[in-house]
């Protein structure tokens, strides 16, 4: 773990194409979101590309709103955003023997709320429910292979 970003990695059996895909669609987000916290996104299906925003149903204690943007791209292998608080989410896909090496990192090197994101815990919350994204993300891959 580094002093400004946390990460977690599952290898999921599928292609990193068919991953990526689901990440890259916002709509997707709170079926796999580990934290409970996405609550649904505004607007309909679609695949995300460099520079496009998003607008997030959130709720931490009480519900949300909030912008995102898409700030690196790289169709099948990276896709990260942020938002106005400065901290990034990323997930990288690399192809491993046994599928899909998925990496997700909350990384708040260059937001301003350094301090605020230490004192409040956020490393160690955010490390155990990426955990959970990444097995969700697993479970809805499994399942819709399987057709249940």
């Amino acid at each position: 773990m580094g002093s400004d970003h946390i990460s977690a990695s599952r290898v999921i059996a599928a292609e990193p194409q068919e991953l990526f895909d689901l990440v890259a669609d916002p709509t997707m987000h709170a079926v796999f979101d580990g934290s409970g916290s996405v609550r649904g996104v505004r607007g309909s299906s679609r695949k995300l590309a460099l520079g496009d925003r998003f607008t997030a149903s959130m709720r931490i204690g009480l519900p949300y709103l909030i912008s995102n943007k898409v700030v690196e791209y790289e169709e099948g292998r990276r896709i990260a955003w942020s938002h106005v608080g400065g901290w990034i989410w990323r997930y990288e896909f690399e192809a491993v023997d046994d599928g899909t090496l998925v990496t997700e990192t909350f990384d708040w090197s260059r937001s301003l709320a350094k301090p605020y994101i230490a004192l409040a815990g956020w490393g160690p919350r955010n490390q155990r429910n990426m955990e959970r994204t990444l097995e969700r993300l697993e479970a809805f891959t499994t399942n819709r292979r399987s057709g249940t």
